[in-house]
């Protein structure tokens, strides 16, 4: 008998990887776990279980538990973050339509999100002029990265998101359907359904989350505070085997059994093809044309697993900037606590894994791969630069808070 039974449910998304992996591949079970996996159609369902019980961890959007920390969400239990589930994996994908349009105005399918930022703005200019309604993308959940890092993309091309197009939430797998059947304009959503658009022939892929912010944060795993400080040990376990999963993942040597395990339908249910393209980051981006993303998801490599509380802060700046909390420095400490790096460190320092020294680490600086000083083996990080060249220094929040505010006035 399992010394520990934990309850997780998580998104048919190719991010969801590393928790599927956890129980299929047996690192849960040799950590004394028996993993529950639940898989659900919304975040909102993952929200709501997780807050009543049903649930003792989940795989979560990034920004989602600091929601439900402070306040604005709708139903939360205190949740903590001791685990990232990788980095980046998601897309913006407009309709062929829009893309159209875009190309007539300069874009190229290079994933250049200056470029085809600026090839949108200057078709929803010309559409406005013409006096059509504005286009609709969806996200996948309000307090979600797609949403932020849509908002950021946009707004760094002149586009204000809150005016000049209208965004509406879309559950992951319903937006290549939605997208079909011409309800949204286009979307920002993870792999695979980006590519399961490009393949059905009915959208392109503009750009990128590699692109917008390379190395950015994604998924992670969310737990519930009162669970973990209840179970540490389970915690501490479940940890432990993840780490491992998500260093499975990411072995090339894995990727075929990875994906013919995740096209299951009880997990995502999609070709093991169109998943590969989210391991390699050669993605058909529409037409026929293939381009290579660097960094498009890394599961593991480049310290992709460690909560940064830069990471926690960077997603309340931007909750901050479109008007879904106030900042002040109350709120400013629950999103900083929000993220737990002690107790990833607590969970793997026995592994003698290399462990990051700093609990943040200012976000956009990095323009190469640099090692960094950790505890174990030696650490490497990646480049993580925004794509309108931004730097965002956690010590430094409230100017980063008031610059935006500034940008967005002048818009």
């Amino acid at each position: 008998m399992a010394e520990h039974e934990i309850s997780a449910g998580f998104i048919p998304l190719f991010d969801s990887a590393v928790l599927v992996t956890a129980r299929e591949m047996g690192f849960a079970a040799r950590e004394g776990i028996a993993l529950k996996l639940s898989r659900e159609t919304s975040w909102a369902n993952i929200r709501d279980r997780l807050a009543i019980g049903h649930f003792d961890v989940a795989h979560m959007l990034g920004p989602m538990p600091l929601a439900g920390n402070l306040g604005i969400a709708p139903l939360a239990s205190d949740t903590i973050v001791p685990f990232s589930l990788g980095l980046g994996g998601n897309c913006v994908t407009v309709s062929n339509a829009v893309w159209a349009g875009m190309v007539g105005h300069g874009a190229l399918p290079d994933l250049d999100p200056s470029r085809n930022g600026r090839a949108l703005r200057a078709l929803i200019r010309v559409r406005g002029a013409n006096g059509r309604s504005p286009l609709r993308f969806a996200v996948t959940h309000p307090h979600s990265g797609h949403n932020y890092e849509l908002r950021y993309w946009l707004a760094g091309c002149g586009i204000d998101p809150s005016r000049d197009i209208e965004i509406v939430i879309v559950p992951p797998p319903f937006m290549p359907d939605a997208l079909a059947a011409e309800q949204i304009d286009g979307y920002c959503a993870g792999e695979p359904w980006n590519s399961v658009s490009v393949v059905a022939g009915t959208g392109h892929i503009a750009t990128v989350r590699a692109a917008i912010w390379r190395n950015g944060p994604e998924k992670v795993l969310g737990v519930r505070k009162a669970w973990a400080e209840r179970r540490p040990q389970a915690l501490s376990a479940l940890l432990r085997a993840l780490h491992h999963a998500a260093r499975w993942c990411q072995d090339r040597a894995n990727h075929a059994a990875l994906t013919a395990l995740m096209s299951q339908p009880a997990f995502l249910g999609q070709p093991a093809a169109i998943q590969t393209r989210a391991l390699t980051g050669r993605l058909e981006v529409g037409g026929g044309v293939e381009c290579g993303a660097d960094d498009f998801f890394l599961p593991f490599d480049k310290a992709a697993n460690f909560p940064w509380k830069s990471h926690a802060l960077w997603f309340y700046t931007q909750m901050v900037r479109w008007g879904d909390v106030a900042h002040c420095a109350a709120n400013a400490r629950i999103a900083l606590d929000c993220y737990r790096p002690d107790l990833y460190r607590l969970a793997l320092k026995p592994l003698g894994v290399a462990l990051p020294g700093a609990n943040a680490k200012v976000e956009g600086a990095l323009t190469v791969s640099t090692p960094v000083g950790s505890a174990g083996a030696s650490l490497m990080l990646g480049p993580d630069g925004f794509f309108d060249g931004r730097i965002f220094d956690p010590d430094a929040l409230d100017a980063y808070i008031a610059a935006q505010a500034s940008d967005l006035s002048s818009q």
